[in-house]
This record gives C-alpha cells, sequence and structure tokens, in this order.
C-alpha cells in the first residue's frame, strides 16, 4: 500500500484587477490540473482596482494545503499589500513572494507545483519564466 502523496505547493494571484487574478488562476488551473490550490486575490471587495492586504491574508490561508504557498503580484502596490498580508500572518515560513512575471509565472509555477515540487523549486519556476524568450 503506497502513503498518500504529499498535498502541492498553492499559489495565490494578487492584482489590482479582480478581472486579471481570476483569468490567471484559471488559465494557471487549466495547465496544472485540480491537484493545486491557485486563488485569486485581486480588486477590492467593492469591485474597485486596487489590492487588499486582508483579501490577501485569506487567499493565502485558502491556498496553502500544507505544502507553502508562493504568491505572485503584478504591481509594486500589490507587492506591499502582499507584504502587508504577511505581517498579518506573522510571516509564515512557508510562504514566498514571486519576482516572476504574474501570467507566465503563474502557469509555470502551477505546472511545477503539479509534479509534487518544494516550495522552493516552485518559487525558481515562478521567477524563471521573467527569462522565457516570447519571439
Amino acid at each position: 500500500m503506497s502513503s498518500p502523496a504529499a498535498p502541492c505547493v498553492g499559489l495565490v494571484v494578487v492584482s489590482h484587477s479582480s478581472r486579471i487574478a481570476e483569468g490567471t488562476a484559471e488559465l494557471a488551473g487549466q495547465m496544472a490540473g485540480p491537484d493545486v490550490r491557485i486563488v485569486p486575490a485581486g480588486g477590492m471587495e467593492d469591485g474597485a482596482i486596487g489590492t487588499d492586504a486582508a483579501r490577501i491574508a485569506m487567499a493565502i490561508g485558502e491556498a496553502d494545503a500544507g505544502s507553502g504557498v508562493v504568491v505572485l503580484a503584478d504591481l509594486g502596490s500589490a507587492v506591499l499589500a502582499t507584504r502587508t498580508a504577511l505581517e498579518l500572518l506573522g510571516n509564515p515560513e512557508n510562504v514566498r513572494l514571486s519576482r516572476g512575471p504574474i501570467v507566465e509565472g503563474a502557469i509555470i509555477a502551477a505546472v511545477q507545483a503539479s509534479t509534487g515540487s518544494s516550495l522552493d523549486e516552485v518559487l525558481e519556476a515562478a521567477e524563471g519564466a521573467a527569462s522565457l524568450p516570447k519571439g
């Protein structure tokens, strides 16, 4: 009898736009399959453009299946809101903020996570997406 597989690293997609966060999470989820928790945290509660540290903190909790979470953010203030969310959570050791691009990084990180890779391997994949050739 084989032991159950460890849970996959989760992802949080932080964008100023709820539609961008949701679309990116949807695309990454289609590429990775159902075992990877990918949670969008875009826009404000009322649907306005912006980021909300409390929403990001809740998304991190939802994405974490036990193997950690990689967060991908779109712009500078989304990064600041994510850092505030991490402070609200007591700066958990199992959460990493990626410097990679939000869309390509989320897709590559999701696929990497689906293979059962470690938190640091998923982070490296997300950040490596910044150097992908497009032409």
